[in-house]
């Protein structure tokens, strides 16, 4: 089991390395580019999308802004506490410019995934809407490349039920119930029961009643974590201007060992702060395309404005509130009890406990209620990927399975499937980026459609 642990840890290490990510980068510059700054040129518009009701219709499942919350309980999570403060022990302050722009690319990369993922979307037996990359690939390449549109389908969804298991299961019941026994002394099998039934209720119930769940919690959630962050912010204010001066000026320059920091370079900085950066907001990994496709929607382009959105709140709001935590506190550069610099989620609960009385508890419970979310919205997608590759009927056996495995995972060591379920994460984009390269011209046309009617 070592040795086979060992070799997934190389895998990952190519998986999730300098090549892999450059292609997540590239693809998001060139649809971008493509559709002339666009998705930045309109996020106001976005929001204005999100909140209205003109464009819902009878065609979907659940209403847009529940198929955006249903994306963002996967993407909220633990990157956003933990992938943040692991970014800048790693590779400092500069780390946190660079997650800012692979996120700024990434919401052209999460629109085509959306407008793509309902274009090109199914009706099932039971009259569901299903779609994300497994769809468009076969249905949409598969216009033109029939044969290799279908295999990088079942290729995508092969990963995707695999990758469920582990980012969307083990990782976040494990951490959770770690968490609440440290924190709140509850043994770890007590999270995993309670937990598992909790989840079962919901996932049982389908895409509506995730949608609904996820509606009302993601962005409760949201709102008191930043409002917490703002608050510390408030009582950090002073430090404020240093701490952007010193993301811009470390995006640039190395910076020197500082404390409990051991200094990082340039190279540090970019490889960190774009990998957490895409960890967290999944943008290029095609998961969310699978939520958007159930949305109440007849039009892709205003799914897609509504989608980018995901990218902009996950990352450039609340990634930007840790970071700026972590960095206004000072905790970035404290030394734990072994004299070493801090890192993951203890950081980011040191910076909140420094600012504020109980503040470690706020981090856990975030954590603990992100994570939970994380595991609703992964285990819709691992049920799509699952449905794609036998049948609706069989979806009760992967719910079993899927609700069960919490349980087991709760109190496991779960290095092995961590490692494997990054691989499997990884492995996702590749299908997808190649299904939304050879799409973008179809996604360029209607979206200049869509706005040319605007005016």
């Amino acid at each position: 089991m070592e040795m086979l642990n060992d070799l997934i840890s190389q895998v990952n290490a190519f998986v999730w390395g300098p090549p892999m990510l450059g292609m997540l980068g590239v693809t998001g510059v060139l649809l971008t580019t493509g559709m002339v700054f666009m998705p930045w040129r309109k996020v106001g518009y976005a929001f204005r999308q999100l909140f209205s009701d003109q464009h819902h219709s009878e065609q979907g499942d659940v209403k847009p802004f529940n198929a955006l919350m249903t994306a963002m309980s996967a993407t909220v999570g633990t990157g956003n506490i933990a992938g943040v403060a692991t970014a800048i022990a790693l590779g400092g302050p500069g780390a946190v410019f660079y997650m800012w722009v692979i996120a700024l690319f990434g919401m052209a990369t999460k629109y085509a995934e959306a407008v793509c993922a309902v274009t090109y979307r199914e009706v099932d037996s039971e009259g569901r809407y299903v779609g994300g990359p497994m769809y468009y690939l076969r249905n949409g390449v598969g216009e033109f490349a029939p044969e290799m549109g279908k295999s990088l389908g079942v290729l995508f969804a092969i990963f995707g039920a695999v990758a469920a298991f582990g980012i969307g299961n083990a990782v976040q019941v494990n951490s959770m119930a770690a968490l609440l026994d440290d924190s709140f002394s509850i043994p770890t099998w007590a999270t995993g029961v309670t937990v598992a039934v909790l989840v079962g209720f919901v996932v049982f119930g389908g895409i509506k009643r995730i949608g609904e769940v996820a509606g009302k919690l993601v962005p409760a959630m949201i709102v008191l974590y930043v409002g917490a962050s703002l608050l510390i912010l408030a009582m950090n204010f002073g430090e404020i201007p240093h701490a952007f001066a010193i993301i811009f000026q470390y995006a640039f320059e190395p910076i020197a060992a500082a404390g409990g920091f051991a200094g990082a370079a340039v190279a540090a900085a970019i490889r960190y702060g774009v990998a957490r950066g895409v960890f967290s907001n999944e943008a290029g990994l095609g998961s969310a395309a699978i939520a958007h496709a159930a949305a109440k929607t007849n039009n892709p382009v205003q799914q897609g404005m509504i989608a980018m959105l995901g990218t902009f709140i996950d990352t450039l709001i609340v990634c930007t509130m840790t970071a700026l935590v972590i960095i206004t506190s000072g905790a970035w550069m404290a030394t734990g009890a072994d004299g070493a610099g801090l890192t993951g989620a203890v950081l980011t609960s040191e910076a909140f406990n420094s600012s504020i009385a109980g503040g470690s508890y706020i981090v856990t419970i975030a954590l603990a209620v992100f994570a939970f979310t994380t595991i609703l919205g992964w285990s819709y997608y691992g049920e799509r990927c699952w449905q794609y590759l036998f049948n609706e009927k069989t979806l009760i056996v992967y719910r079993v399975i899927f609700v069960a495995a919490i349980v087991y995972f709760a109190g496991a060591k779960v290095e092995f499937v961590w490692n494997l379920s990054d691989t499997f994460n990884g492995l996702m984009a590749v299908p997808n980026l190649i299904g939304l390269l050879l799409l973008a011209p179809m996604v360029f046309k209607v979206t200049r459609e869509y706005f040319a009617k605007q005016n």
